[in-house]
């Protein structure tokens, strides 16, 4: 078979193709090879790609290293980490633990005003005072029951207007003023008498000085009361607070004696004993009051 100029062309030879064939000779031209150049070639190929690696991966290693410096020189400079424990303020320093609670000057309010100091002498008890004032309005409501207001009095000859042993008692303890005020219901008739004087001291002397048994307020009729306790048996009664003493002497108008079956008569005298009372009481309430607002 003939193949032209020469016969067939060998292919090349490369060492870094895959599948690719070293020339080898049946001995046609007589050359074998020099394997170990070849290897020293290759051998010395593999070695400068492991430099290049290497080089490269030192150079990489350069560039992160000085970027990390370059973080660290940063964070350590003028500007320090907000975290840094060594900027912390001392235990001693932190608000809470060694604060001491604010001191204010002591101060007391003043102690309240007794209302019934204000009644019980005449240098305090200045308020205006009269029959009209002390038992204002045309009827007084205890409960359920409506007295109706009769005639009034004042003057101050105490003596002219009580009897028995009252006169004297009130002469005796410097009464200055008695004010009485009569009031009906149905045919019960109560007589008020409030007497003043300079001092609460005389006001309970005076009230010792009698009984209701011995001493009584003169009754008061007219405008529409009839006469009443004229003869007859009554019901009279003495207290006192601060520089007033108070009485009350309840009859019937139909001229009957009292008797301790009538419970209305009795009830009628308690409550407008009770009514003088809280008049004079609330007197001085007021006043106190007044007192500490002005």
């Amino acid at each position: 078979m003939s193949y032209g100029q020469g016969g067939p062309q060998q292919p090349q030879w490369d060492p870094w193709k895959p599948n690719s064939q070293q020339p080898w000779s049946d001995g046609g031209d007589g050359e074998t090879p020099d394997w170990a150049a070849l290897a020293e070639a290759s051998e010395a190929r593999n070695k400068r790609r492991r430099m290049l690696f290497i080089g490269g991966g030192a150079l990489a290693t350069l560039a992160v290293g000085a970027a990390v410096a370059l973080a660290v020189t940063s964070a350590n400079g003028s500007d320090q980490a907000g975290g840094d424990p060594s900027s912390l303020p001392p235990t001693a320093s932190i608000p809470g633990e060694t604060a001491t609670a604010p001191s204010f000057a002591p101060t007391s309010a003043p102690p309240p005003l007794d209302p019934k100091d204000f009644v019980s002498s005449k240098n305090k008890d200045t308020a205006p005072l009269g029959p009209d004032i002390l038992f204002p309005g045309s009827q007084l409501t205890m409960g359920s029951t409506v007295y109706k207001k009769g005639p009034t009095a004042d003057t101050k000859d105490c003596a002219s207007a009580a009897k028995g042993t009252l006169p004297q008692a009130l002469t005796a303890g410097g009464c200055t003023r008695l004010m009485r005020v009569t009031y009906t219901q149905g045919a019960v008739a109560v007589t008020v008498g409030v007497a003043v004087f300079d001092t609460e001291a005389q006001a309970a002397r005076a009230k010792k000085a009698t009984s209701p048994k011995k001493g009584m307020v003169q009754p008061l009729s007219g405008k529409d009361v009839k006469p009443f306790c004229d003869g007859a048996v009554c019901r009279s009664t003495t207290n006192s607070y601060g520089r007033y003493a108070y009485f009350t002497l309840t009859g019937f108008t139909s001229g009957k004696d009292v008797t301790l079956k009538d419970t209305k008569a009795f009830a009628a005298g308690d409550d407008l004993a009770q009514f003088a009372f809280n008049q004079i009481k609330r007197r001085g309430e007021a006043q106190a009051s007044a007192a500490a607002n002005g």
